[in-house]
């Protein structure tokens, strides 16, 4: 099994590190000195160890050993760097003897780098005076902080960096006397440092976790602060929120969320949460979304971060749910660890899934079952709809390789199928079955098998027999049924996109659960499951029947044209992810070729009365797809545009402009979504009414203009109507707002520009210094979803590839790929895909060639698309009034 990864040799095992880090510089060159003490077992005897190091210089290295209550000393004759693997060869005069108790001691130099992973440093401006030995620079302030996911420990200090080789941790930092140090653990002490203004903090010892885990922050932090209710070890564990001096007011939602959510996950898992605290810190620069290292978990600002009366509403529902997501990993991924990171999709698709069963917990309002299907799934299926997909559990040989597999699949299909087996065994015993695996796994690393084992036995059905496939193979089906008379035959096949299937690529037949229900009552009907490639499924009431209620299944379903007619008129009967499926599987088949867009278009049509904001949501995205893959086709693109207009405006009109305080989530959100749609869509008394509103707000007459929720629509419009005035407006906004999300939305906006020229400019700012670079991809999303300015994009990283792009981005290989994915996947053009395949092929594209081979399939499916659909799709808007 090993063979297939690039790992460590087994002759030394660790089990302790004691991190002593001291002389951080607060300026130039950012290098600290640092030793470590790693206790060992000596398992075969050997000249060498080989640990990891990536970025390190390391200056000294011992080796202590007790053998047969004798002492020795071993001092490292060379040290040899293998950078490529990201290794450090120890190399000794002696051989090393045999023995359970050894201690390795290193000295060695790093750099707090500025690449958002390691050690590393955010920058900042602060709203409030901060204390004065902070690190800055002209401009900005900095805060000192870690990510170590998937294998960046490595940067910060020698270590065995690979989870299943778990250790205990004490840290030390010596730092400012005016300044707050933070690790996983409660602080154990706090000395004097021999040097003056600085103190030196040691931390308690962690219990036994994978280096990926491990964590500390520096800075000048305050915090907000609340207790457990449930008592644990008799006492309420303190949580708190972290944040630089000035922002942890906005600490207060997600606070109110974490403690609440610790004591669920301690009652639902039947484990106490298993550490003296829970800190969640705001880190100003953050490659993903959040960090789970266990105790001390990390955010970037606008996932943890909101401010009632500032921000826009939709990022209540992002910190509420990312909050639960890593409170979940502090159980399944920390005190349970997978094996390898093959095995990645245990972690984050069990986290994702539990995370929204908390929110939904504590906030039913939110149908977030409802946003699972119309965000998580979709974008599952999307990528998994591809030949480039990858199965859930996929092979990877070492770091560049994982970090490409924190995607849809590891995530969104991960969590999609565990939805469908929880559905099909009931939460309840699911849970049971969490709660046994955790307890017989605690502290130490295990298997999707393992899962798999525990889920068994608490159920009593063979969960692997039907699991498997769904977890090793890539891809998942399409249901198509035909009715007869009083049944209906259902036959399952591998759903691509591009609808081109090979007899080879079908070969796996899977188990279906068939969710069918049918008769005026919508009884559930006693056949579950499909598990052959055809069945016949008798005793079908014709009046009505739907497949995969309330879509727990994790496939697509094909009904015949008149059916889907017929669902559309019965809408009133369905649920709300009984209609986003609907929607989205027909686009996709209409996609394919399994079905129309014709029949999508006529679908939708139906929903004018609609007034869910989740289903809105799927009917725009789908139709926003249709409308950017027939944007160079003109007369079809304007008479989609009048399509939209129509369907849009009876519902925009009706909802209106002002948010009451008596109206639900959902609703300001609808509001927000069909501002935005009618806008693109060329609603004169939209665009008029947002055009006054930005008005008064930019130029400071009235700030109360634009309601924090739809700075984003109304920028977005301004800024595709307003031409240059419009677009140095927003660009002010984005340098002077306060708000945390507020650059985000800014940058959304100015990629709207509708001009070659206003395109240039706007790319200028985006790779400029002014936008930090883990916000740089929101620029290339907002520009490649514009299709007057979609290829400008591609022509800046084509031709400033070497001396802009490429440089900027490449120090982290998660933000490259994810701006490669984002601002090239919208075309619709084999001659673009070529051109970026062609631009790429005599490039090294380790750490983003997954990326390249998303782009590659997703745009030439799209140009196919468009060749096959455009003649039948302007008949169909021509016959009814567009053209």
């Amino acid at each position: 099994m090993a063979s297939d990864r690039d790992i460590l040799p087994d002759s030394v095992k660790p089990s302790h590190y004691a991190i002593s880090l001291y002389d951080l510089e607060h300026g130039g060159a950012f290098s600290y000195q640092g030793a470590v003490t790693i206790d060992l077992e000596i398992k075969k005897s050997s000249k060498e160890i080989v640990l990891n190091a990536n970025q390190l210089k390391i200056h000294s290295a011992e080796l202590k050993t007790e053998h047969t209550k004798t002492e020795q000393s071993f001092k490292a004759s060379d040290i040899s760097y293998g950078a490529g693997k990201q290794r450090a060869t120890l190399v000794f005069g002696d051989e090393l003897p045999v023995t359970s108790k050894a201690s390795l001691v290193i000295k060695f130099q790093g750099t707090i780098n500025n690449l958002m992973a390691g050690f590393y440093r955010s920058r900042y401006k602060p709203t409030v005076t901060p204390a004065p030995s902070v690190a800055k620079d002209d401009e900005f302030h900095y805060m000192f902080s870690t990510q170590f996911e998937s294998c960046d420990a490595r940067r910060a200090f020698p270590c065995f960096d690979e989870p299943n080789l778990k250790a205990t941790f004490d840290v030390e930092l010596e730092i400012p006397e005016d300044q707050v140090a933070l690790s996983n653990m409660p602080e154990k002490e706090v000395k004097k440092s021999s040097k003056s203004r600085m103190k030196v903090v040691a931390f308690e010892r962690t219990p036994i976790m994978s280096t990926y885990l491990l964590a500390w922050a520096v800075g000048d932090f305050e915090y907000v602060e609340d207790f457990t209710r449930r008592k644990y070890n008799g006492k309420n564990l303190p949580v708190r929120v972290y944040t630089t001096k000035g922002l942890k007011d906005q600490g207060r939602f997600a606070l109110e969320n974490a403690h609440q959510i610790v004591d669920y996950f301690s009652e639902i898992f039947r484990i106490e949460y298993p550490l003296p605290k829970v800190d969640l810190l705001a880190v100003h620069e953050f490659s993903h979304g959040a960090m789970e290292n266990w105790g001390l978990i990390t955010y970037r600002t606008t996932a943890v971060l909101f401010n009632e009366k500032e921000s826009a509403q939709g990022y209540k529902n992002r910190v509420a749910y990312v909050v639960a997501h890593e409170l979940a990993h502090q159980w399944f991924g920390n005190l349970v660890t997978m094996d390898w990171w093959n095995e990645l999709w245990l972690n984050e698709g069990f986290a994702t899934w539990v995370g929204w069963l908390a929110i939904d917990h504590f906030y039913p309002e939110w149908n977030v079952w409802g946003q699972f299907v119309s965000e998580s799934v979709q974008a599952a299926f999307q990528l998994d709809s591809l030949r480039n997909s990858h199965p859930i559990e996929v092979p990877v040989r070492d770091a560049l390789e994982v970090d490409q597999i924190f995607d849809h699949i590891s995530y969104m299909k991960g969590s999609s199928v565990i939805r469908m087996l929880s559905a099909h065994l009931t939460n309840d015993i699911f849970l049971k079955g969490v709660s046994d695996y955790l307890h017989a796994h605690e502290f130490g690393n295990a298997t999707t098998n393992d899962l798999w084992s525990a889920l068994s036995k608490a159920s009593g059905k063979d969960v692997n027999s039907f699991m498997d496939f769904w977890i090793r193979k890539i891809g998942f089906p399409v249901v198509t049924v035909a009715e007869e008379p009083g049944q209906i035959g259902v036959r399952q096949e591998r759903f691509l996109l591009t609808g081109d299937i090979k007899p080879e690529e079908d070969e796996t037949i899977w188990w279906i659960p068939l969710g069918l229900q049918t008769g005026p009552n919508a009884t559930t009907h006693k056949v579950t499951a499909i598990t052959s490639k055809e069945e016949t499924i008798r005793d079908v009431d014709e009046s009505f029947y739907k497949i995969n209620v309330n879509q727990t299944g994790f496939y697509r379903t094909n009904y015949p044209p008149e059916r889907l007619r017929k669902l559309g008129a019965a809408k009133g009967r369905l649920s709300i992810e009984d209609k986003i499926g609907l929607v989205g599987d027909a686009y996709a088949l209409g996609v394919s070729g399994h079905g129309k867009t014709t029949g999508f278009l006529a679908l939708i049509e139906s929903f004018q009365e609609e007034d869910n904001y989740l289903v809105w949501s799927q009917i725009l995205t789908n139709l926003g797809n249709i409308r950017t893959t027939f944007s160079g086709v003109d007369d079809v693109s304007n008479a989609l545009k009048k399509f939209m207009l129509k369907l849009v405006t009876p519902a925009v009109e009706k909802i209106g402009w002002e948010f009451k305080d008596s109206e639900d989530y959902l609703t300001g959100q609808l509001r927000v979504l069909l501002i935005g749609a009618a806008g693109v869509a060329g609603h004169e008394g939209v665009i008029k009414e947002a055009t006054r509103r930005f008005e008064l707000y930019t130029s400071g007459t009235d700030k109360s203009a634009v309601h924090p929720s739809l700075r984003g629509a109304i920028f977005r419009i301004a800024v595709t109507q307003g031409g240059q005035a419009a677009y140095d407006a927003v660009k002010t906004e984005y340098s002077t707002t306060s708000s945390i999300d507020g650059k985000e939305i800014c940058l959304q906006a100015l990629g709207r520009v509708q001009t070659p020229e206003l395109a240039a400019e706007f790319l200028a700012f985006l790779f400029s210094p002014a936008v930090a670079v883990q916000d740089k991809h929101s620029g290339a999303l907002a520009m490649a979803t514009n299709s007057k300015v979609r290829y400008e994009l591609w022509r800046f990283v084509r031709d400033r590839w070497d001396d802009v792009v490429f440089p900027i981005l490449s120090g982290n290989m998660v933000v490259l790929e994810r701006f490669l994915r984002m601002g090239l996947i919208k075309f619709a053009s084999l001659e673009v895909a070529d051109e970026i395949k062609g631009f790429f092929a005599g490039k090294d594209c380790r750490g983003f060639d997954r990326g390249l081979g998303v782009v590659d399939d997703t745009v030439r499916g799209q140009a196919l698309y468009r060749m096959r659909d455009e003649a039948v799709v302007r008949e169909w808007l021509g016959a009814n009034g567009y053209l």
